[in-house]
């Protein structure tokens, strides 16, 4: 029998707002536990929460992002669970009334083709506090600073029919939210994390399967290994005669292995109803219209304006905009080189910044080399002043000392490109003199040769003769 997957996902995003959803207390990262949870946030008697407008704005420039459904009223309701990290006995969140509505949003897959993946609904909640398993003998410890936490939860529709589309699509995500500055996208602290809804069905049948939760997963790479082995669980277990029941299940990394956690419950089991201490939200269309205004240039429109005015690659132009912070270095190394050479400028970042960073296990942020000296180093290869290959060298000179730049490294090495056509020429006939069997073997149809006589020609110039001169002059005498 011939399967069909269905997935959806839910992606948790924290909101990069100072404090929480409710109450004043900070959101940083780190602080010692239980030091950033005041009587909102532990549920005390008698408090009252407060929403943050921030945490509103950043919802809206959200759904304005996805093309979507703005609620011109939603309501906050309280999901009733009882949890040891969760004091008040309920989390305030969103159910029949979201802030976003329906939106979409279009993901591009290696092979170049693309989908549209439906989003249901994005609706504003705040954290809940972690349980500390591991610190303790016999008990366990709670940290309830994540508590009051402002999120976004962004809930897909079952649109996905493979792990490597929901990578696809939680990727855009991720840098959507990066974009719009709501969400640091920091997945080692939890500020971006994702649960996956998989089923399967027989191929052309309608029905959706029953589905299973996998909660939790904070790495790309785990939500598609663990998407692909619930596939395999779910398959095997109905070719065997069982059946898939709902639940939630955990994915275990170190066995590469989903196991149960609860049975998924339902709506009801929440027992929602609308917050009594929180009023709705009420949106106003100038204040939609303001933050539409505010909105920057979001990455797809980047992307397609890096191919149209500068002549690059779509695939050069989707690294580069793969993070804001990477489209931005691009952009301030481009005018620091005049924008004399876009497509030199992508190579460069693309081929031999990001592999230095990669190599040094470094992000963008943390570049030893800034936009601008990397940009200076561009200006003198696209002047002639240096060759591609002692930018490299240059190249390894910034990185090990970030206070130099291009033009003091020039002149105290000596690096200048020799560009007078006398000295090349003198050079080559040298050259030239020195290897007469290569010639004759060049002059009889041994083409390949050419690059011997670079190779020498640039060795005898330490480098620093220009290439496309030499090639020109080169070519000339050889066939003289």
């Amino acid at each position: 029998m011939e399967w069909e997957v269905v997935i959806g996902l839910e992606i948790h995003a924290q909101l990069a707002t100072n404090t929480k959803i409710f109450s004043g207390a900070s959101t940083a990262y780190g602080a010692e536990p239980n030091t950033q949870a005041c009587a909102v946030d532990l549920g005390l008697p008698g408090v009252l929460p407060v929403l943050n407008q921030e945490a509103v704005k950043m919802a809206i420039k959200f759904g304005l992002a996805i093309d979507a459904e703005m609620a011109e009223k939603s309501i906050f309701a309280r999901k009733n669970y009882f949890y040891p990290d969760l004091p008040k006995g309920y989390q305030i969140s969103q159910f029949e009334h979201p802030i976003v509505g329906k939106g979409k949003l279009t993901i591009e897959m290696e092979d170049g083709t693309e989908r549209v993946i439906g989003i249901t609904r994005a609706h504003l909640e705040e954290d809940a506090g972690k349980s500390m398993h591991g610190n303790f003998q016999g008990q366990t410890g709670v940290d309830l600073n994540r508590a009051g936490t402002p999120l976004l939860e962004i809930v897909s529709d079952p649109d996905m029919r493979s792990a490597k589309e929901a990578v696809a699509y939680m990727k855009k995500i991720h840098i959507l939210v990066q974009y719009l500055e709501i969400c640091d996208g920091n997945m080692q602290e939890g500020s971006f994390r994702c649960d996956s809804n998989v089923s399967v069905r027989p191929k052309g049948q309608k029905e959706l399967g029953t589905r299973a939760e996998l909660k939790n997963i904070n790495s790309f790479r785990n939500v598609e290994r663990a998407i692909n082995i619930e596939i395999e669980r779910q398959i095997e277990l109905i070719e065997d005669g069982g059946t898939v029941v709902q639940e939630t299940r955990l994915y275990d990394a170190d066995k590469n292995e989903t196991r149960s956690m609860r049975s998924k419950e339902e709506a009801n089991d929440y027992r929602y109803f609308p917050d009594p201490d929180l009023l709705p939200i009420v949106l106003e269309q100038e204040m939609i219209e303001q933050i539409r205004a505010s909105l920057p240039e979001l990455p797809n429109t980047k992307r397609d304006r890096f191919v149209t005015d500068m002549n690059l690659s779509v695939y050069d132009a989707s690294v580069l905009t793969s993070s804001r912070l990477l489209a931005d270095y691009f952009e301030t190394a481009l005018v620091a080189s005049d924008k004399q050479n876009p497509k030199l400028c992508a190579n460069w970042i693309i081929t031999q910044l990001l592999g230095a960073l990669n190599k040094a296990g470094l992000d963008i942020s943390a570049s030893p080399i800034s936009a601008e000296q990397l940009g200076g180093l561009l200006l003198r290869i696209n002047d002639n002043t240096i060759s591609g290959k002692i930018g490299k060298q240059i190249f390894d000179d910034l990185w090990s000392d970030e206070g130099q730049d291009t033009d003091s490294i020039i002149e105290a090495k000596g690096l200048k490109q020799v560009t007078d056509s006398s000295a090349i020429e003198a050079m080559i006939d040298e050259v030239i003199t020195n290897n007469p069997d290569q010639v004759e073997q060049y002059r009889s149809g041994k083409e390949q040769l050419l690059g011997f006589f670079v190779g020498q020609i640039m060795k005898a110039s330490k480098g620093k003769a220009n290439p496309a001169q030499v090639n020109d002059l080169l070519k000339s005498k050889l066939a003289g």
